[in-house]
């Protein structure tokens, strides 16, 4: 109730020239195709990472986000036509077209995904931390923004150092990058987790459908649970590194759980508090997650800084006393940028990864792993390093994904996740390339074999015959097992052949096709999760005699089965009478 109190008298206390200002500064650095990145734009602790991680690796490289918090009371429901008049109306609802992409993210990742138990209203929370719902749900009929919402230049000049990734496709800069779009992805991530949500064929990180289908899928990699807090407080903080973050989107998830409504796109409001903004006041202040102490005013820079003192000339030690260590990695001299461990890749080298072989559905024995290395052939920890699935294949990653972005050890060794081949058959490859420097990368050739089965037996004895023009009462069902475990999905040929000779027979027993037509060699079928196959039903023609129905596997699994063709038997004559009643065997005259 406190913590309610407070920003209900933080809101009061701002007064109209300081909104205004803010507003204006909003306005202008959300302006179509600009960047937000404003002259004297400073940082705030709040933008330190709440760990080690580099701040690439989360999804907004770390940028600045709206850090306004819900209002005090629960969002009533509203009439989703017309302008709204309260303004408590506008700042809760969530645009129309924003509001039914949320929506369906939830339902593909409920779908695809359904261990991650990802609800909307976490997307909603996020939306608004960065970009106020795609400020205030300004997108046309098929939920592109109305003009780019891109972010600072990531230049490590108060924000995190990532070089351009892009070519400046995405935030049409060639230096740096910048977070781009209503859920404001870097283009480094943005290349392996973005996805088509509106089903136009491509995947645009400013349309609010792919965004948050895209960010749906970022928040439910690794396995985690989003019911479960421990795991929603990780996806939150791997989108933003930053405590304050992880507490400003928990507080709009709460606040979107109790209620929500509709209203018209572009009319939703916009937020003015920013966490690398020292003007508005809104911002978070260290060890206040959310909350600030009101308006501050700016600091003037002095234009003639004043010299830094020398360091204090170091007393002589006493015998027995420890020398104290210079620092290991000193600052670099001033006017000079000290080189990320990125810039330091010289090449990439196959850290021992050898035979990549499975059987479709199986998951790979061994696993891919890449070590990054200067030119002097030492190895370079802290780098991230992406590894991604590329040809026709349906293997993927642990978890579903095609690409996977993991950071070197002290080593400067990156082990993908566990490769899991899928049904399909046939060679492909895994490239593993440095995120942010563009040096070649290292291909590692994988193949997924057939399933195999070792034996196949009928499931019963009975014999199998039929008259000649007539049909096999009986069908053929057989089990395969591998190494007597049940083998499931096998491949299974069925040759119809005759006893002498391997090849297809031209007469006798056949199969029918969708025609109607008579075949003799079927393809295709598979065996089910028990390991069970039944034929499809079996003519003959009117050539009678022994053939063999033959049905062989992938590893080397042989069955034949004989089947007949003959002629009925006729029936034996009835014994007739004498007329004394006796049986006579006498043939008749």
């Amino acid at each position: 109730m406190a913590a309610s109190f407070d920003r209900r008298l933080r809101k009061a206390a701002v007064t109209t020239t300081v909104a205004a200002v803010a507003v204006a500064a909003l306005s202008a650095s959300q302006a179509p195709d600009v960047t937000a990145d404003g002259n004297g734009r400073r940082t705030t602790a709040d933008n330190v990472p709440a760990s080690d991680s580099p701040a690439a690796d989360s999804a907004t490289g770390n940028s600045p986000y709206y850090t306004d918090l819900p209002p005090l009371n629960s969002p009533n429901p509203a009439p989703t036509t017309g302008t709204p008049t309260s303004p408590g109306v506008n700042e809760t609802g969530i645009p129309a077209t924003v509001l039914d992409a949320y929506r369906k993210a939830e339902s593909e990742l409920r779908r695809a995904k359904p261990g991650c138990n990802l609800p909307w209203q976490l997307l909603a929370a996020i939306g608004k931390v960065e970009s106020g719902q795609a400020r205030g749900g300004r997108v046309d009929a098929d939920g592109t923004t109305i003009g780019k919402i891109i972010g600072p230049q990531l230049d490590g000049n108060g924000f995190a150092l990532i070089k351009d990734t892009d070519n400046g496709v995405y935030d049409g800069n060639s230096g740096y990058d910048n977070a781009v779009g209503p859920m404001q992805f870097i283009p480094s991530t943005w290349a392996w987790a973005g996805r088509d949500g509106n089903g136009d064929g491509k995947d645009d990180p400013n349309n609010v459908y792919d965004a948050a289908l895209a960010a749906g899928h970022y928040l439910c990699r690794n396995g985690w649970d989003l019911s479960v807090q421990a795991d929603l407080n990780r996806a939150i903080l791997s989108y933003n590194n930053s405590q304050d973050y992880l507490n400003t989107v928990l507080s709009w998830l709460e606040h979107y759980r109790r209620g929500t409504h509709e209203i018209p796109d572009g009319t939703g409001s916009l937020p003015v508090g920013r966490s690398d903004n020292p003007y508005t006041g809104t911002g978070p202040t260290p060890g206040r997650s959310g909350s600030s102490s009101g308006p501050r005013t700016p600091s003037t820079p002095s234009p003639h800084p004043a010299p830094s003192k020398p360091p204090a000339p170091q007393k002589p030690t006493e015998p027995g006393t420890t020398t104290p260590k210079p620092p290991e990695d000193p600052e670099p001299p001033t006017g000079t940028t000290r080189p990320t461990p990125t810039d330091t890749v010289h090449h990439l080298e196959n850290a021992g990864t050898t035979g990549l072989t499975a059987t479709a559905g199986d998951t790979f024995a061994g696993k891919v792993s890449a070590r990054a290395e200067t030119q002097a052939g030492e190895a370079v920890g802290k780098v991230r390093i992406r590894f991604t699935v590329v040809g026709d294949t349906d293997a993927t990653f642990t978890g579903g994904e095609k690409v996977a972005a993991v950071i070197t050890n002290a080593s400067g060794v990156a082990v993908a996740p566990a490769l899991v081949a899928g049904e399909r058959t046939g060679a492909f490859t895994v490239r593993a390339t440095v995120i942010g420097r563009p040096v070649p990368g290292v291909d590692y050739k994988a193949t997924v074999t057939e399933r195999v089965a070792d034996t196949l037996t009928r499931t019963t004895g009975a014999e199998l015959t039929c008259t000649p023009g007539g049909e096999f009462a009986d069908p053929v069902e057989v089990k395969a097992t591998l190494k007597g475990a049940v083998a499931d999905k096998v491949a299974v040929t069925a040759t119809l052949v005759t006893s002498a000779d391997p090849a297809e027979n031209d007469k006798g027993p056949y199969f029918k096709d969708a025609d109607g037509k008579a075949v003799r060699t079927l393809t295709g079928l598979k065996t089910d999760a028990e390991g069970l196959l039944r034929l499809p039903k079996l003519y003959a023609d009117d050539a009678e005699g022994t053939y063999v129905l033959r049905l062989t596997t992938p590893g080397g699994a042989t069955l034949d089965v004989t089947l007949k063709v003959a002629k009925a038997a006729e029936p034996a004559p009835e014994p007739s009478t004498d007329p004394s009643g006796s049986p006579s065997t006498a043939p008749q005259a």
